[in-house]
Parts: C-alpha cells; sequence; structure tokens
C-alpha cells in the first residue's frame, strides 16, 4: 500500500514538472514569437540616428512585453528604452476632463459652473464661459500657444503655469461667444487643471495619481 501511494505521488510530481516545463517552454516561445513580431513591424524605426518608439504589449493585464527602438533624442543620441519618459501632449487632455467630472460626482463643482467662480483671473468678458465650454473646444478664448509664440517666446522656453495664468489675465477680447463656435483652445485645458488643483487642494499631477493611476 505504500509503495502504490509512494509511486502516486512521484507520479504526480513528474507530471506536474513536465507540466510546468511544457508552460515556461510555451511562455518562452510566445515571447520569442512577439519579439520578433515587434522587431519586424518597428524594423526602420530601429536606428539611433532615427527617432522612435517605446513598445508595451498587454495581455490579461500583465504587460508581456516591452522595448524601445531608435532614437530619444537625435541632439545626445539617447536610444529609447521601456524607462523612456515621452511628452504626451494632448493626449493628456482626456485626463483633465476625467477629473474634472470625478469632482463634479463628488459634489466639488458643477460642469455648467463659471471658470471665473474658480479662478477669478479670467478676465468678466460679459459672457460666461463654463467649464463645459472649456472642454469642448467652444469658450471663444485665444489659445496660450498661439498667444506665446507672437509674444516671441519659444516652444522649448520653460513655460509655467503662472505664465499662461498672466497671459490670460491681459485678454481683451474672446474669439467668439462661448457655445457659438468650435475652435481647438488648449487654454481651456491649462485653466481645467488648475482648477482640479484648486478644489482637491493639490497639484494636478498628485491629484490624477491618486485617483486614478494608481488605481
Amino acid at each position: 500500500m505504500n509503495y502504490i501511494k509512494a509511486f502516486s505521488f512521484f507520479s504526480i510530481l513528474i507530471i506536474s514538472s513536465l507540466l510546468f516545463s511544457l508552460n515556461l517552454f510555451a511562455q518562452a516561445s510566445f515571447s520569442n514569437a512577439l519579439e520578433l513580431k515587434m522587431d519586424s513591424i518597428f524594423e526602420d524605426f530601429n536606428d539611433i540616428n532615427k527617432p522612435g518608439a517605446t513598445v508595451a504589449v498587454v495581455k490579461d493585464q500583465k504587460i508581456v512585453f516591452k522595448k524601445g527602438y531608435g532614437s530619444a533624442n537625435l541632439e545626445y543620441g539617447i536610444p529609447n528604452s521601456p524607462s523612456t519618459i515621452f511628452h504626451i501632449a494632448s493626449v493628456s487632455k482626456q485626463f483633465t476632463v476625467f477629473s474634472i467630472l470625478l469632482l463634479e460626482k463628488e459634489g466639488k463643482l458643477s460642469f455648467d459652473d463659471d471658470i471665473r467662480k474658480y479662478i477669478p483671473e479670467v478676465p468678466d468678458f460679459g459672457k460666461t464661459i463654463t467649464l463645459r465650454h472649456l472642454a469642448s473646444h467652444t469658450s471663444g478664448m485665444r489659445d496660450q500657444w498661439g498667444l506665446l509664440a507672437m509674444a516671441g517666446w519659444r516652444q522649448d522656453d520653460v513655460i509655467t503655469k503662472e505664465h499662461i495664468l498672466k497671459l490670460v489675465s491681459q485678454q481683451k477680447e474672446l474669439n467668439f461667444n462661448p457655445g457659438e463656435s468650435y475652435m481647438y483652445c488648449n487654454t481651456g485645458f491649462t485653466l481645467l487643471a488648475e482648477v482640479v488643483a484648486r478644489i482637491s487642494g493639490k497639484t494636478f499631477a498628485a491629484f490624477t495619481e491618486e485617483k486614478f493611476l494608481n488605481p
């Protein structure tokens, strides 16, 4: 009887080891095939003398592949890697509006509030500019980058939130009445991010990290 139990135990152990080995082999095969596929797709970018990209593949909520291709900085010859920090630019706009909606859900503001309720530095143009107007590019406000360019600023200058707020505070007119037309406007999202900071008592970066990046 003890011999049968021992035999059964070792049989299970051998089968388990075999399955584990096969699983590791399958994972390795999948990883190798995936890397070869990604390498072929990004072959034209994989040159330190060309702008490149960093790729991540997610499966079942886990990163199963990550790799950098090409250059992150042509001037200094810095290659891309999984740790490269990218400027995501206007991709951040969705997170800005989401933050406003989270605060609305918490009852701390309304999407239809006047921006001057939270940022009195915005001039009184005689028309109500709501958070909704800012989020939907229908505020009529002039774009911050165009204004800065006309003032002689360059895109690689250090431009702070305070610079933008000062620029906004000196505006005399709108491009059109709020809600009457559409014009893409970065200014609105700088103001929305500042609303998030003032209402939450945290920086916009700290708020987004706490509320939805970490969770």
